[in-house]
């Protein structure tokens, strides 16, 4: 259920989205699973938005021509960026943040990094989007792309996968390959962005069904395998409430 202020809601109160989009997707899947409360309806206008763009960064990380690269072998826009001895990227001094995201999505193929990474950056380019240049660059100055280890504090609840009482478009979701062949040990598992309808983005292997991702996984076991690849019973997802905090403070 769907409950603001103390009050259930049903979908159809939040607001006017059009039957078979994204929102009215997600707002359905909230009302029929788990006991889903917000403060206000703008607060969960608000996790209805990110989550969209969530969805359209993923989608535009795919087309942006980035490759994808173990962290010993990664590469990034020095403009922009510094690599670091472990593989990440670390924004340079003087560079705005919005601009170092944008060339991301805008030069590719000037980039090179694994799965991980490839989530921050999706999770990062959907909040430049919903805050604007000027909020995105006051609120996350200092940015490290790789993985979860130098997550910032904002975003640390992506970095953690748990069990959820529903799985929505925009959640970070595993897929695992406990038997990888030791070989390909880039092969153990597939972070990808949750897009609805049995679609998923994975860096790397593109926007597949869950099925094509464990096949994919699956021929990359070791010769004695006998444990299948699967998606796990969990997800991350960014803290949409303090999120929205900053937006609307911002605003205020």
């Amino acid at each position: 259920m769907i409950v603001i202020a103390g009050n259930t809601v049903q979908p159809d109160s939040v607001g006017e989205y059009a039957p078979g989009g994204v929102e009215k997707a997600i707002l359905d899947q909230l009302a029929a699973n788990g006991n889903n409360t917000y403060d206000s309806v703008d607060q969960l206008k608000f996790e209805l938005t990110l989550r969209k763009e969530i969805m359209e960064a993923s989608k535009q990380l795919y087309r942006s021509g980035m490759g994808f690269e173990i962290f010993r072998e990664t590469r990034c826009n020095p403009d922009y960026w510094k690599r670091t001895e472990e593989g990440g990227f670390l924004l340079k001094s003087g560079v705005k943040p919005s601009k170092a995201i944008m060339d991301i999505y805008e030069n590719g193929s000037k980039y090179g990094t694994e799965c991980a990474t490839a989530m921050m950056i999706v999770y990062y380019k959907a909040l430049l989007t919903v805050f604007g240049d000027t909020l995105f660059d006051k609120t996350f100055p200092k940015i490290e792309l790789m993985n979860w280890h130098h997550i910032d504090p904002l975003l640390r609840e992506v970095g953690y996968i748990v069990k959820r009482d529903v799985y929505l478009p925009g959640d970070r979701r595993y897929f695992a390959n406990p038997d990888v062949d030791p070989l390909v040990p880039q092969w153990q598992g597939e972070n990808v962005i949750d897009l609805g309808g049995d679609q998923y983005y994975g860096h790397g292997i593109g926007i597949r069904s869950a099925e094509q991702i464990i096949r994919a996984l699956n021929q990359n076991r070791s010769e004695d395998a006998d444990e299948e690849a699967h998606l796990l019973d969990s997800a991350g997802r960014p803290n949409f409430k303090r999120l929205y905090g900053i937006s609307r403070r911002a605003a205020a």
